[in-house]
């Protein structure tokens, strides 16, 4: 009994002999190379996060962003560097066979995936609209078929809150088309109406003084990236004529410009006794006669 106890004690100690002098080397450098990985995948996203926020116009919006992005990725990258890792050692370092635990893996993700696959699809859809800045906070879009300002930015989901206040979650997924108005610069767009007898250079000369004199103000001018165009006459209708003006603004800041401008220019209007425009009237009756 003790003769076979030691021999059983030899035979662990020759095995561990020639595990040490064998595959503990690969096992370090298994571990070593993992651990590196890890630690410079950390490392690049910090630096991008940091890059965006020096870089980036919209600073703390931006580089939010940017950390979510850079945060799922280090997430799913240290993930696969430990999944390979570990079947690395099961095979090099204790000789396990993992193709059955290869075969289980992928058909558990299978199954997963096709519970799941909704949730991928907004999560990869999410992730997009991050990496290509589709959109950032405060921005107004319309998306999934609603509009509003966006007030948060995951990536699985959007949410908008439109001027009524109503609140909208839109999945990432269902979003296939964004229709940004507030990206770089916004346009104000105003059709000024005039009667048709009113003297159009007269009228055109009078919307190009309330143009500049808005565009000298020191309240309006910070607001502005252009100085507002006076187009002249845009349509003809009946017995009213519409002048088109035009201005670039900030982003979101185009509906204080547009309220100042209609404001000025009815004045202006007022001043100089300029009669609006009125749409055609078509009078349908009955003549003294009975016929229509």
């Amino acid at each position: 009994m003790e003769e076979k106890f030691s021999n059983i004690l030899h035979d662990w100690h020759n095995y561990l002999v020639t595990w040490v002098r064998d595959r503990a080397p690969k096992l370090a450098v298994i571990l070593f190379m993992a651990f590196l990985f890890i630690r410079l995948l950390g490392l690049l996203t910090r630096k991008v996060v940091e890059f965006s926020e020096k870089s980036s116009r919209r600073g703390p919006l931006r580089a939010q962003q940017v950390k979510t992005v850079g945060g799922m990725i280090r997430s799913v990258g240290v993930f696969l560097v430990l999944f390979f890792t570990g079947i690395y050692v099961l095979k090099e370092a204790f000789a396990i066979d993992v193709a059955p635990l290869l075969a289980s893996a992928g058909v558990v993700g299978l199954a997963i995936g096709f519970g799941a696959q909704t949730l991928v699809k907004d999560v990869i859809n999410g992730f997009f609209i991050l990496v290509e800045n589709q959109y950032d906070l405060g921005d107004t879009i319309k998306a999934a078929g609603v509009s509003g300002t966006v007030e948060d930015i995951t990536m699985r989901r959007t949410i908008l809150r439109d001027t009524d206040g109503t609140l909208h979650i839109i999945p990432n997924g269902s979003i296939q088309i964004v229709s940004n108005s507030t990206r770089d610069w916004s346009l104000v767009s105003l059709h000024i109406s005039a009667d048709y007898s009113e003297n159009s250079d007269r009228v055109v000369t009078l919307l190009k003084e309330v143009a500049e004199a808005i565009y000298n103000n020191e309240e309006f001018r910070p607001e502005m990236v252009a100085e507002p165009q006076v187009h002249g006459i845009e349509h003809v209708r009946g017995q009213e004529v519409d002048y088109l003006v035009t201005v670039k603004v900030r982003p979101g800041r185009q509906y204080s410009v547009a309220r100042e401008l209609r404001r000025r220019i009815k004045a202006s209007f007022e001043e100089n006794k300029i009669k609006a425009g009125a749409p055609a009237q078509v009078w349908i009756g009955q003549s003294s006669t009975g016929t229509q």
